[in-house]
């Protein structure tokens, strides 16, 4: 018997796999023919697409933008331009309330002529001068993209430039002539993940198959690429092979090709600005005599420490409550985000002006109090200028810029697209089944009975999610009456790595453990009961919405998953899933699949449990998550007779859309799909 018929015998719903097969996506057709007629013939449907397409389109939302010298970028969607147009503008005019826009690019254009459905992927420009660019540009969205070259100043794709055919590649400038590449090249060039394993330099007007091997990973690593730093007086050429998802070896490329290994240790953040190197450690590291706890952040001159010199400064320690989030540089400060209890605090730190000196440490001017505070902007290149995005759940956007040592003045303000007033928000905290205490928050007009309750969650990759302003969901759910609430569960970055790391693998278990405490949490309070709890979450969190409605179903009543994983016993198989078995573990190791099995929502769905009514979401073009584990699952569901629906939208990629009337389908699609399940 082959391989493939022990497959269809193993699993009757293989089939689904074949993304573009004609019996797969008749299948697809018909079941989102059914899921669209169902909610197109409810009155409350047509309302909700349509607000929250105006939400998506409206002009007055914040241009959001990156500092290259003298412009600043943006890349806008809107119901005249789908597809979006790449624009610029200057700071001056950006201050204005309707700034005037130079259109370097515009994709819908872009997309007619050349008689494809492309999706913008992002610009990567030549430093210092960014005048040149390479263009990522998708068909329909999935994480494969071609790559062109685009002249700024001319407004056009360079004839005879570099350009590279659809797909997973890493590309980055080296000077005008040359670049780093890691792509398809052929037969052996990809690691088991689908990403590049080898490196090469390429130099304009030359095959790329006279390119030059710098660099070449094992099948088994993640990825492997180049970059070039062209600071002046700081230029340097790094490789970095990722054997992991959290594991890489970081190499400084010698102007002769010698490569050197930076001696960090391969869980740690690295980065590198002008002299300082950085590191941030994700497990205890043991250097001279001292140990530095996991969530650390670490400064050394960097030239000193690649001699072997270990002169460390400690710039941040976490603590039981507060945690690192991320960091950005200006040109000569640094700019913390820090958690306190998923709560951000921002602080600036000035590098010491010599070897040995301390940094100093002080308050970034124009932090609210109050409210989630992010740094959308900083310029390291040539400024220390700033741009912070100020938000809340029930707070619309402002947009604060300032000068670290200077003033700091709001900008710009988002529109409220929803009614806020009489909506509070609190944190709570529930205890686990191990007795930790998982934080969620709640957003309500709710005082007294019990309603409609909408929870998410995520719980993986160590990413957190903290406060934020959404009219998407403040139209499709909080204005309609519905409380919503966020849950903030090992696996994520709440709390730094160890909240991370102590939730992967074999101990994945407790992910769940936290979501169905908050569940009962929620319940327990008065806030909602099982039959008027829904549920969603995408990707890791559709993986977490499969798991509570095979395991928890009794707490919920409405699920609904997005770009799901669910079948984690062929997942590391399936498009770019063999790069998270740090993060899951290996099926084909024998210990590994047996906790991977336990929990598993496609080889424990049920026919003789009763679950919840469940809405599956994905899109033919997710290149990342294959949408077969959506398919299969939504097959097996049905076949057991439970009440599963299910929309593929053809475009989209991870994100199932990849324009704002998708993303209002889509969205609408949820809310429908819960208001008329659980009210």
């Amino acid at each position: 018997m082959s391989e493939e018929n022990q497959a269809a015998n193993a699993d009757p719903f293989a089939w689904l796999e074949d993304v573009t097969g004609q019996r797969a996506l008749d299948w697809v057709r018909d079941r989102n023919a059914a899921t669209l007629d169902m909610a197109e013939s409810r009155p409350r449907f047509a309302a909700l697409r349509d607000e929250i397409r105006e939400v998506l389109d409206a002009d007055d939302r914040i241009p959001y933008v990156s500092r290259r010298r003298e412009y600043l970028y943006n890349f806008w969607q809107d119901a005249v331009n789908p597809r979006g147009l790449w624009r610029r503008t200057t700071l001056d005019e950006y201050r204005r309330q309707k700034p005037e826009w130079d259109v370097l690019l515009d994709v819908d254009e872009l997309a007619e002529r050349e008689g494809e459905n492309w999706v913008w992927q992002g610009a990567r420009t030549l430093r210092p001068e960014h005048r040149l660019a390479l263009i990522e540009l998708s068909r329909g969205g999935a994480d494969a993209a071609v790559v062109r070259e685009f002249d700024l100043a001319e407004r056009r794709f360079m004839a005879g430039g570099f350009f590279l055919p659809e797909a997973k590649t890493s590309e980055a400038w080296i000077d005008a002539d040359n670049i780093y590449v890691g792509t398809d090249y052929g037969p052996g060039s990809l690691t088991t993940s689908g990403y590049p394993r080898i490196v090469k330099q390429w130099r304009r007007g030359t095959p790329l198959t006279d390119a030059v091997t710098v660099f070449e990973g094992k099948p088994e690593d993640v990825a492997v690429h180049g970059f070039h730093d062209p600071t002046q007086g700081y230029e340097r050429d790094f490789i970095v092979r990722s054997i992991d998802f959290y594991n890489s070896y970081w190499y400084l490329r010698r102007p002769g090709g010698e490569l050197v290994k930076i001696g960090v240790p391969p869980d740690a953040n690295v980065d590198v600005h002008r002299e300082w190197l950085l590191i941030t450690t994700r497990s205890p590291w043991d250097v001279a005599g001292t140990t530095y706890q996991a969530g650390t952040l670490i400064a050394s001159q960097f030239d000193a420490f690649v001699r072997g010199e270990r002169d460390l400064t400690v710039l941040f320690e976490p603590d039981p409550h507060t945690s690192l989030s991320y960091y950005a540089w200006t040109r000569n400060h640094l700019i913390l985000n820090k958690l306190h209890d998923v709560r951000s605090e921002l602080a600036v730190l000035t590098p010491a002006a010599e070897p040995g000196a301390a940094w100093t440490h002080g308050e970034l001017p124009g932090v609210p109090k109050f409210a989630q505070t992010d740094v959308v902007m900083t310029d390291p290149d040539d400024s220390d200028e700033y741009m912070l995005a100020c938000s809340g759940f029930t707070q619309p956007g402002t947009l604060v810029y300032g000068q670290v040592d200077g003033e700091a003045e709001s900008i710009k303000q988002a529109p409220a697209f929803f009614d806020s007033s009489g909506l509070t928000v609190r944190q709570e905290f529930a205890t686990s089944a191990d007795g930790t205490q998982v934080p969620y928050f709640v957003v309500s007009d709710h005082d007294g009975d019990p309603g409609p309750t909408l929870l998410t969650g995520y719980g993986g990759f160590e990413i957190p999610l903290t406060p934020s302003y959404s009219g998407v969901v403040g139209r499709g759910w909080l204005a309609r009456g519905g409380t919503y609430v966020v849950a903030n569960l090992r696996g994520g970055g709440e709390y730094g790595p160890d909240w991370h790391m102590s939730a992967v693998k074999e101990n994945r278990h407790l992910v769940y453990e936290d979501f169905a405490a908050v569940a009962a949490d929620l319940a327990r309070r008065g806030i909602t009961t099982p039959r008027q709890l829904g549920i969603e979450g995408g990707s890791n969190g559709g993986l977490l919405m499969g798991v509570m409605l095979t395991r928890y179903p009794q707490y919920f009543g409405a699920v609904v998953a997005q770009v799901p994983l669910l079948d984690m016993l062929r997942y590391h198989e399936l498009l770019a899933g063999a790069s998270w078995i740090a993060e899951y573990g290996d099926p084909r190791i024998p210990a590994e699949q047996e906790y991977l099995r336990s929990y598993s929502p496609y080889q424990n769905a049920r026919a003789d449990l009763e679950y919840p009514p469940a809405l599956f979401i994905t899109s033919t073009r997710d290149d990342r998550v294959h949408p077969g584990h959506a398919r299969k699952m939504v097959a097996r569901l049905a076949e057991q007779g439970h009440d599963v629906s299910y929309y593929e939208n053809i475009e989209g990629g991870h994100g199932a859309a990849a324009d704002n009337e998708q993303r209002a389908l889509k969205s609408a699609l949820v809310f429908e799909f819960l208001w008329e399940r659980l009210s």
